[in-house]
């Protein structure tokens, strides 16, 4: 069997000069990366202004499992079959974390024969958009502690500085530090740390933008610390904002690249949606429905995070209205969610899979309460029973939602025609998108909802801690924004180690904290990390470069 790598080394591209051509986008506003990357310039959007939106298609999934979802693999097998079926389709993905790629998880496009490529490029460095965020970030941290060094004009409380240093990489070691150690001329010595890139402020800045002015004003509107008197102190204070627009004038672009099957993608930003907002950017989704009449996107994790996000934070902010929400379920995974261990799920269990598909339905739940048309994505698997997907489709049926079973891994876009075609006849619906909360009520009140609406939880328990942020929040002036929860996504409780549906227990918030820039609370609950650590046999050990200069190990 073919490794996702080798399916994509052994693709032949198109020239990126004909996905420009196939996006029916001018090419004075193309920049291009080498023979199969470009930047799209924001300055094509004053040409479309005017012309009609197409339809927006989110993909999510259940809560994510060991054995497997595949819900970028859904998304990009189902952009390949709108085009199969003669629409003008486009697909928007998330920038994938160098973290992830080194460690555990993987990369974030797609699988099999439903993969975006350059798919190494795109898993590495790319068109150098991570490290233009990375480095926009450490400007600040640099630029903060010198301000500190140099005589503390702005009266910044070091032991207060809330804005952290960042780096692309899985590394546990740099979650607590101490800066400036041995000799006053190092700086002012302080604890500090490291969350990663795509977990940064600035990530979500970027990706919640509508063009580089718009970055720059909420860039400089990140607290990045607070004063002796407890007053905080923004990137405008130190004077630095026009510095990291600087930094970031060619990473504001988004980036065309193109599936196995020679469709258009935009893939611009990538949050982490179990710590940030989890979607890729508002100005590549603006700017593909444009330019297609279809528009795939997803978001990170279950529905319990990335879509929640989507729909309560990126729509709301984007003035975006989706038109049809895919949730992705595979038959492994409602059987691990059923009880049924990992090394047994090669083997037909139907009654472990229907016990387990409490967590699908919890889902779908959930996005129903969003007004959106829904459909049920199964995603095929070798070793699915017939029997199993015929109980799955039969369930959904029963409980009158629309299913199709998708073989987008094995056959690209052909193994999505019926899928695209019942997305279509969702889409044709009429949508009565809202959000699950109103924007002005009380933080508390907020994050209860969450956890009630979307977790299927009871209640919310704030650490003292947590009560003392909320309240200085509050002062501040900044309690009527959308929250941006930070909880693990393996489960829909705060502890990954509840699988199914739970009912009746309780979300711990610990902390709270203001985004001001890219506009949101952050509510962190349960153990969550901004810096994750790498696994006991980390997936960089079995990489490298054969003879002939080719990558392997790469999935």
């Amino acid at each position: 069997m073919k490794t996702d790598l080798q399916i994509a080394q052994e693709n032949v591209m198109e020239p990126i000069s004909k996905i420009v051509e196939k996006a029916h986008i001018d090419p004075k506003y193309v920049e291009y990366y080498g023979s199969t990357k470009a930047k799209i310039n924001n300055d094509l959007m004053q040409e479309l202004q005017d012309k009609k939106d197409g339809k927006l298609i989110l993909v999510t999934a259940i809560n994510p499992t060991k054995a497997g979802e595949g819900k970028s693999t859904t998304t990009v097998g189902l952009v390949d079959g709108l085009s199969l079926i003669g629409k003008n389709v486009m697909g928007c993905l998330r920038e994938p974390s160098l973290g992830p790629v080194f460690g555990l998880k993987g990369g974030a496009t797609g699988g099999g024969y439903a993969q975006v490529v350059p798919m190494e490029d795109i898993n590495l460095h790319f068109t150098g958009d991570m490290h233009a965020i990375t480095t926009t970030n450490n400007l600040v941290s640099a630029v903060l502690d010198n301000s500190i060094y140099q005589g503390n004009e702005l009266n910044i409380d070091p032991t207060k500085v809330i804005w952290k240093r960042c780096l692309d990489m899985n590394d546990r070691t740099l979650r607590s530090i101490t800066i400036a150690q041995d000799k006053p001329t190092n700086g002012v010595e302080r604890k500090d740390s490291f969350c990663i890139t795509v977990a940064t402020e600035v990530m979500a800045v970027l990706c919640l933008s509508k063009d580089l002015k718009d970055f720059e004003e909420r860039i400089n509107r990140c607290i990045v610390a607070y004063t002796y008197d407890d007053q905080p102190v923004t990137i405008k204070d130190l004077k630095v904002g026009g510095a990291l627009a600087v930094v970031m004038k060619e990473a504001i672009k988004p980036n065309l690249v193109q599936t196995l099957q020679k469709t258009p993608v935009l893939i611009h930003g990538g949050p982490f949606a179990n710590i940030a907002h989890g979607c890729n950017s508002v100005i590549a989704t603006k700017m593909a429905l444009k330019l297609a009449d279809y528009v795939v996107t997803e978001a990170g994790f279950g529905a319990d995070l990335g879509a929640e996000k989507f729909l309560d934070i990126k729509c709301r902010v984007a003035e975006l209205k989706p038109n049809a929400i895919v949730v992705v379920a595979t038959i492994r995974a409602l059987k691990l969610h059923g009880g049924v261990s990992a090394d047994e799920l090669g083997n037909e269990n139907v009654e472990a899979m229907l016990k387990g598909i409490e967590n699908l339905e919890k889902h779908i739940d959930t996005v129903k309460q969003f007004g959106v048309p829904i459909l049920v994505a199964i995603n095929k698997f070798t070793k699915d029973t017939d029997a199993e997907v015929a109980a799955l489709e039969k369930w959904c049926e029963e409980k009158g939602v629309l299913v199709s079973l998708s073989d987008a891994w094995a056959k690209g876009g052909e193994g999505t025609i019926d899928l695209a075609k019942k997305v279509v006849a969702c889409c044709d619906e009429e949508s009565h998108y809202a959000p699950i909360y109103d924007v002005n009520d009380s933080i508390e009140n907020k994050v209860l909802t969450i956890t009630q609406k979307v977790y299927g939880g009871k209640g919310v328990v704030f650490s003292d801690e947590a009560k003392v942020q909320i309240e200085k929040l509050k002062q501040l002036g900044f309690e009527h924004l959308p929250i941006c929860m930070a909880k693990t996504p393996m489960s829909l409780t705060d502890d990954p180690k509840i699988m199914g549906r739970p009912s009746g227990f309780d979300i711990h918030v610990n902390e709270v904290k203001v985004s001001a820039g890219a506009g949101f609370i952050v509510v962190f609950t349960g153990s969550i990390m901004t810096m994750p650590g790498l696994p006991k046999v980390p997936a960089a050990l079995g990489m490298g470069v054969d003879e002939n200069g080719d990558s392997y190990g790469i999935f």
